[in-house]
């Protein structure tokens, strides 16, 4: 079973190997969400199905809901229903991918970790490392999945809401750890949000500096150093990881679990919730 990442060596082995297997393609654009669409017929791993951010894993207007923010979680029942129908059984290895990096399918990724599945990777360097290696595309629209039954297991992820966030906003029982670029974290620039900065007291690590320049992870030494270095006397227990709408803090979490930290837990509606819920304090700098 893979569960954090997949080479690309590996997934051409368990493709042949004839296990049930799974494959999604969730490449996106935040400034042009249409987009995602075009990408995915220009180019996809051959038998791909297509997870869109906003259309497939997020909840929609008048939905009910795990979560607040820009990318608010659909309800487990929802979402069970939803990967089922896409051909995911319980025996099913999930793989997610993207052009490059790990920025939108780490949000399957741990989706699928909240319903309970366990066997779901990322595929390391994304479409790029596949087609680098000489891997087949398709073209054009998804194959139609064999629907499978599939049921929501105990949570294997940790969901964290902005009431606990608040409640325990200063103590030493929680971590926030912010995955934005710096100049968002301290408020000097805003293009999404309707308040710029940060939750008071949290942590910078950009998600992007889990990456090499092609796209892959950095090996597991040198994240767990780097993470160490940034935590100090802080505990895995602690972390709560967040962004701007709870999709690129999913990377940081990743790359903590590629490290060997213990799995941490993630503040879904994030910097989007956090700055629309009244009374709230917000720090700058």
């Amino acid at each position: 079973m893979f569960n954090t990442l997949i080479s690309v060596a590996e997934l051409q082995s368990l493709i042949a190997s004839g296990r049930p297997v799974a494959l999604f393609d969730c490449s996106f654009d935040l400034a042009d969400p249409a987009a995602a669409d075009r990408l995915f017929a220009e180019a996809h791993l051959p038998s791909a199905q297509q997870a869109h951010l906003d259309r497939d894993l997020s909840a929609h207007a008048g939905d009910a809901r795990e979560s607040g923010g820009r990318h608010p979680l659909p309800t487990r029942a929802t979402f069970a229903q939803w990967i089922g129908a896409h051909g995911v059984g319980p025996d099913t290895q999930v793989v997610v991918y993207e052009r490059s990096g790990a920025n939108f399918c780490g949000r399957l990724w741990w989706m699928l970790k909240w319903l309970g599945h366990e066997a779901v990777a990322v595929l390391d360097g994304g479409l790029a490392a596949w087609q680098a290696a000489g891997g087949a595309i398709e073209r054009g629209p998804a194959a139609r999945p064999v629907p499978r039954r599939f049921e929501a297991g105990e949570a294997r992820a940790r969901l964290v809401c902005t009431e606990a966030v608040a409640r325990d906003l200063g103590r030493p029982t929680q971590t926030l750890i912010d995955a934005r670029a710096p100049a968002r974290f301290r408020g000097e620039v805003e293009p999404l949000d309707p308040v710029a900065g940060h939750i008071p007291g949290a942590l910078n690590r950009p998600f992007t500096e889990n990456f090499t320049p092609d796209g892959r992870f950095k090996p597991a030494e040198q994240l767990r150093a780097e993470w160490t270095a940034l935590l100090g006397l802080r505990s895995a227990p602690t972390i709560v990881h967040h962004c701007g709408s709870g999709v690129s803090a999913i990377p940081n979490l990743l790359a903590m679990e590629i490290a060997g930290f213990p799995r941490t837990a993630l503040y879904a509606g994030s910097w989007s919730e956090w700055c629309n819920t009244p009374g709230l304090p917000v720090a700058r700098g």
